[in-house]
């Protein structure tokens, strides 16, 4: 086991920050209190499909969603109007951080963390979920899968802050819980999920002026954030990571291919339009999609999409840049399950509709909170350009000033991991020795601890 460069260390991930953000971070207060102490990546590869379920489990594992199991935000439910997402630790295989930290005896909290419902190992639990049936509701679905006193006492002070499960409102909420937790707990690590800007982005537009004020309103957050470790006497003694999930890009038209499944027999409806059965299935990744097969073993089915697919390619109005098999998928860190997995173009995104027309053109109404249809998405091939996000860490353990030229997502877990002198086992990703205050080949300090 290695030593520990620090016991304490707080995550905050401020969902879709994006490397062309970088030149506006740096001239904001909290963010310069980051910068000027610390070292940073702007050119971070995320992950494919990079969706934040996925995302935030790589982020903790080290590990591709294929390795990790979280290959999509939500599960494969054909006909389901709101599939349900993968909110419970029990779909993560291996290790996490924060099960590690556990082992450790290490104090765990986290907050609107994904993937999170019902992990034994986080002590102070508050987990991204909502209430996904008529018969349900927020408070209970939370209750059962967190923390219970925990979030009875959050909701108890904070609780009038949320307005149900909007922005900014529900990261007001989650940052007064945070600063709550940092003070009157003292966890040794602490992860914090933002979406303010994501929820921006996705309704009005990557660089809109919704999302630059996101983007003002997280600084305060952070600042806040570092003000009451100050508070507490352990700003000197934390390592505090700073760090997006993926980018975003601009969209106006929603690509439907089980429309058109649904017009070639591979999808069958009920006199309702209510699906019923299926031969083959576009599973949304809003940027890319999987393409399933009921059945693996379907030649003459797997042959009939392909051809399907090729057909769309060649017309870029169709909005399909590219396919590739579920084994070259696989490669590629995402499913090797799908048939086939496809990439919207630039303007284009994916949509599980099989109701409607192929190419749903986006308008205004589409857009409102609670419609279905977005101006902004992510999920797109790592490979898109101008498509990175960032990483910043500062405090114990970090080096200053340290700028690293490229990293990729998968190395964040092992980084993180060997600063709290935790062992996350085999990972898809490595080390950046850059950023801290040891050699990790020789064991030697390269500046004060």
């Amino acid at each position: 086991m290695n030593k520990a460069l620090t016991k304490n260390m707080v995550i905050i991930s401020f969902d879709c920050l994006s490397a062309l953000d970088f030149e506006l971070l740096r001239t904001l207060p909290n963010f310069q209190r980051v910068l000027q102490n610390g070292s940073y990546s702007r050119h971070v590869d995320t992950i494919y499909p990079s969706l934040t379920y996925p995302c935030h489990t790589t982020i903790i594992t080290g590990k591709y969603p294929k390795n990790h199991g979280i290959i999509n935000n939500t599960l494969l439910q054909p006909g389901v109007a709101s599939p349900d997402w993968n909110w419970y630790r029990s779909s993560i295989k291996g290790t996490t951080l924060y099960d590690e930290a556990s082992k450790a005896n290490l104090t765990t909290a986290a907050l609107l963390w994904p993937v999170t419902g019902k992990a034994k190992s986080i002590q102070y639990n508050l987990p991204e979920i909502f209430p996904n049936r008529k018969w349900q509701n927020q408070i209970l679905v939370s209750l059962l899968s967190g923390t219970p006193y925990y979030q009875w006492e959050l909701n108890n002070r904070f609780g009038h802050i949320r307005n149900g499960l909007s922005q900014p409102e529900l990261d007001d909420f989650v940052l007064e819980s945070a600063v709550h937790t940092i003070l009157t707990r003292s966890p040794n690590l602490l992860l914090v999920h933002f979406t303010d800007l994501d929820t921006q982005r996705h309704y009005h537009g990557v660089f809109s002026d919704e999302a630059i004020k996101a983007i003002h309103r997280h600084d305060i957050r952070l600042g806040r954030i570092l003000n009451a470790l100050e508070e507490c006497g352990r700003l000197s003694d934390t390592t505090i990571v700073v760090l997006g999930d993926h980018s975003a890009l601009d969209e106006n038209k929603a690509v439907q291919l089980n429309v058109l499944f649904k017009e070639k027999n591979l999808i069958s409806v009920n006199v309702n339009g209510k699906i019923i059965d299926w031969k083959a299935y576009c599973k949304s990744c809003d940027g890319s999609a999987y393409i399933y097969l009921k059945n693996k073993d379907d030649v003459e089915t797997n042959l009939f999409v392909r051809s399907i697919l090729e057909d769309l390619i060649v017309d870029p109005s169709n909005g399909i840049e590219s396919m590739i098999t579920g084994e070259e998928a696989g490669k590629k860190g995402a499913d090797p399950a799908c048939a086939f997995m496809i990439e919207a173009r630039h303007g284009f995104y994916f949509h599980d509709e099989h109701l409607g027309d192929y190419i749903h053109h986006i308008t205004n109404e589409d857009v409102l909170p609670g419609k279905k249809y977005t101006f902004a998405s992510h999920g797109y091939s790592p490979e898109k350009q101008e498509y990175k996000t960032i990483f910043l860490a500062t405090g114990r353990g970090i080096r200053q000033n340290e700028v690293i030229p490229s990293m990729r997502l998968i190395d964040i877990g092992p980084t993180l991991a060997r600063i709290l002198g935790l062992d996350l086992g085999q990972t898809d990703g490595e080390v950046i020795a850059d950023f801290l205050t040891i050699d990790t080949k020789n064991n030697l300090t390269k500046g004060v601890v």
